[in-house]
């Protein structure tokens, strides 16, 4: 390849370097750094400024989900988020993933979650996610015994004024609930 050729292609890869590295540790979020996309596909009709927000906003949700860190949540998320795949029993709003992760964390407290790849388009970014830990809790009254977990989720955020608006998200339950031990494989 030439080097008129490739240096379009290094300058984009510096650029999206810089953009991940810039939303890397917000002031705010006690110095938790953020995850790190596997792959990461973008809209290149976007502004650099909206790919950047948009990133942002994703990255903080999804380490909101590796830390348990309620701060990162709040940040990622708008005051009238809408949660539009609900569980039944779980608060709409931002209340909902703060109650989730806290009741996952007592069950599986060393719970780790990887984004392998994130697609930013238009107002949206799809997260597809790796779960891992080990049910050392107790999750709807059973106890854990160090089995380990390992599941996928792949969620949809609609993004407005640099924050998650809205979520459609789906995750392999029946995997999870049979390692929990939940349900008979």
């Amino acid at each position: 390849m030439s080097l008129s050729r490739a240096l379009p292609r290094f300058r984009q890869a510096l650029w999206l370097t810089s953009l991940l590295a810039s939303a890397m540790t917000p002031a705010f979020a006690r110095d938790v750094p953020l995850v790190q996309p596997h792959t990461t596909v973008l809209d290149q009709s976007l502004s650099k400024a909206q790919l950047a927000a948009q990133i942002l906003a994703a990255r903080r949700y999804d380490s909101f989900w590796n830390t348990g860190d309620e701060s990162l949540a709040r940040a990622a998320l708008a005051t009238d988020f809408t949660d539009s795949t609900l569980p039944p029993g779980r608060p709409q709003g931002i209340a909902g993933p703060l109650a989730a992760s806290k009741t996952f964390r007592s069950a599986v407290p060393d719970l780790h979650c990887e984004v392998d790849q994130m697609i930013v388009t238009g107002d949206r970014v799809v997260a597809h996610l790796h779960f891992t830990g080990h049910f050392t809790g107790v999750f709807k009254s059973v106890q854990g015994n160090g089995q380990p977990i390992d599941f996928i989720a792949t969620d949809i955020y609609r993004i407005a004024d640099d924050r998650i608006a809205e979520n459609w998200h789906i995750e392999d339950n029946l995997t999870l609930l049979q390692q929990l031990g939940v349900v008979a494989k």
